[in-house]
């Protein structure tokens, strides 16, 4: 693992930014693996990179065409269209500004009657999909000194 330190938040909003636009770009699709594989997350600490990702694809410079998600999480007992669902928090801070494909978007079910099912037939479809390429985690860590 490589530690990336930044001297605040967007500036790793930028660095990460950045980083994933280059490696969505450089990926030349085959029949063998049509996909870029990403894994996201959510909550607020992605949202400033979310925010440069659509700045980047609005001016030209990265399509979501030949990418496919999956998201870590969502909230069991949520509808996907209840505001605070994983799936409305994708929708509203990424995906409804790109050009992702929305069958290429992945949120596990909340709702599911059969949870572990859920969970199995998520990972199957992660393995269709040759794996994760990258994975974004949303960590943001803070140290104060007095």
């Amino acid at each position: 693992m490589r530690v990336i330190i930044q001297d605040d938040k967007q500036k790793v909003a930028q660095w990460v930014a950045f980083y994933l636009r280059n490696k969505i770009r450089s990926f030349i699709p085959t029949a063998e693996k049509p996909y870029f594989v990403l894994g996201l997350p959510t909550g607020g600490t992605p949202v400033p990179t979310y925010e440069l990702l659509v700045a980047m694809h609005k001016r030209g410079e990265l399509s979501f065409k030949n990418v496919v998600t999956f998201n870590m999480d969502e909230y069991v007992g949520l509808p996907k269209d209840h505001p605070e669902s994983y799936h409305a928090f994708m929708w509203t801070n990424l995906f409804k500004h790109v050009d992702i494909r929305p069958e290429n978007v992945h949120i596990l079910d909340g709702m599911a009657k059969d949870l572990q099912k859920e969970c199995e037939d998520y990972e199957a479809k992660i393995t269709f999909f040759g794996g994760i390429d990258l994975f974004l985690g949303g960590l943001w860590i803070s140290f104060l000194f007095p």
